[in-house]
């Protein structure tokens, strides 16, 4: 490991250039430093584009994580699965480095043979390479630091966003920043979904979202309704039984459980660096028929389960009502009544940045899919039209010109992105084209807004490279 990271420092060192600072320093009124960058979230999309940011030689940049350092990310808190789902051989943090890469760092820790017999990168040996890549390349990361506001906020003529972060003791302080990164994953467009019918018939000790910490050895001889057919559901699904449930029942609506992943058909290189060129209703075709694919749970996933007798699935199976019956929870399905001691709920996430606390003083200005766009007849879709409709460099746009043009300085590096960018943000079969189109976003920005301080530092610049008009002395 040694001997990789003096590789990773000598091929930075190679690769230096340009090597010049080139983002004129900016202060506010009261003396206050302001960032250019500051990202909200330290998992894997939040290093990644702070490393893309470093190497262009932005440096005033500043990673929040609400989380403990090594908890950034579902990696080693809610998700239970085995193995990632992505193919080992995935690149995209790194930047195009090889001594960065995941294979780099694994084969270092476990060696070359282990790497050749892999299947996929387990799920904490991927949180132990994120804490890796942010430590060797020194990313500045503040843990224990949630940002609770963003709001737009004018000095010196110019637009900047003042971000409130609540520190671990409560404390919230003010930072400004020019421009921010939302990396908030999967939930970072709205939230996790729990349905009424369970989040209102219920207690809330008796059910959990796959999402949340769940204590599943409390769940040890008791009878588990799983509600789901995406992968967390059969992930916990597989938890319980492994920790002693007297039985698992996983239940989805759909007739049939999905058998196509559409994911790998997205992993080309045409798709994922070009899908957001395409107009509106190519793109909304291809993501109407993604949405509606929905993804299987891998195949290992799956025989997770069915290798437990005391596993079942019922499909076309949806719960129309949910109750307590006594000390027993009641589910109500179309072929009749359910009982179980404790429920897990796989439902997803709801996008809807109305219910992000931090985007609450600019939600409502945000341009939607439904406000840019209107789909054939029959070519309808809810889910997608709730998405963000984003500008190129996955920045906010108006939905109504001119009523908050700060949301030009707050890009969506979020699953929420995936209708107008693709694969980008929160995925890391995209990350190798959705880091850079993001970083070349974020400087383009940067550099047009400044671009009379660089011009007026040309007009300035006197340094000679012709300092003789003499041919030199020989002896």
């Amino acid at each position: 490991m040694a001997a990789l990271e003096n590789r990773v420092r000598e091929d930075l060192r190679r690769i230096d250039y340009p090597s010049l600072p080139w983002v004129p320093p900016r202060r506010a009124s009261n003396g206050q430093a302001v960032l250019d960058v500051a990202i909200i979230g330290g998992g894997q999309g939040g290093l990644a584009a702070a490393f893309g940011l470093l190497r262009e030689k932005v440096s005033a940049i500043r990673v929040f994580d609400r989380n403990p350092a090594g908890t950034e990310g579902p990696w080693v808190t809610f998700a239970r699965m085995i193995t990632l789902r992505t193919p080992k051989h995935v690149t995209g943090p790194d930047g195009g480095i090889p001594s960065l890469t995941p294979r780099a760092w694994y084969e270092a820790s476990h060696g070359s043979a282990a790497w050749e017999a892999l299947n996929k990168i387990p799920r904490e040996d991927w949180q132990s390479y994120l804490g890796w890549f942010r430590r060797v390349l020194e990313l500045p990361v503040e843990n224990n630091s949630s940002v609770v506001a963003i709001e737009p906020v004018t000095e010196g003529g110019n637009t900047l966003l003042r971000l409130s972060v609540e520190g671990p003791d409560g404390a919230v302080r003010p930072v400004l920043a020019r421009k921010v990164v939302l990396a908030t994953g999967m939930d970072g467009g709205g939230a996790w979904n729990v349905p009424d019918v369970i989040r209102q018939g219920l207690p809330p000790d008796r059910y959990a979202h796959t999402a949340q910490e769940i204590d599943f050895a409390r769940l040890r001889g008791k009878r588990i309704g799983v509600l789901g057919a995406g992968a967390s559901a059969f992930d916990n699904a597989a938890t319980a039984l492994e920790h002693g449930a007297a039985s698992v029942t996983l239940c989805v609506r759909r007739r049939e459980l999905p058998r196509i992943n559409p994911y790998r058909w997205m992993e080309n290189a045409g798709f994922l660096g070009h899908f957001a060129s395409l107009p509106d209703l190519q793109r909304w075709r291809f993501m109407r028929h993604i949405f509606e694919l929905n993804q299987p749970p891998p195949q290992d996933t799956f025989w997770r389960c069915r290798r437990h007798p005391n596993f079942s699935m019922l499909t076309g199976c949806a719960w129309q009502d949910v109750r307590m019956n006594g000390d027993a929870i009641a589910v109500t399905t179309p072929d009749g009544q359910l009982d179980f001691d404790f429920l897990v709920v796989g439902t997803g996430f709801l996008v809807d940045l109305g219910l992000r606390p931090e985007l609450s003083a600019v939600a409502g200005h945000v341009a939607l899919w439904r406000d840019r766009f209107a789909p054939p007849p029959g070519e309808e879709h809810a889910g997608l039209g709730s998405h963000p409709y984003l500008g190129d460099g996955f920045q906010f746009l108006e939905r109504v010109p001119g009523s908050c043009p700060a949301l030009a300085h707050i890009h969506n590096f979020t699953f929420g992105a995936t209708p107008s960018m693709g694969l980008s943000g929160a995925s890391i079969s995209g990350m190798r084209y959705g880091v850079a189109r993001l970083v070349s976003a974020l400087c383009r920005s940067l550099f047009r807004e400044d671009a009379e301080a660089h011009l007026d530092s040309l007009l300035r610049y006197d340094t000679a490279e012709l300092v003789s008009l003499e041919p030199p002395q020989t002896a």
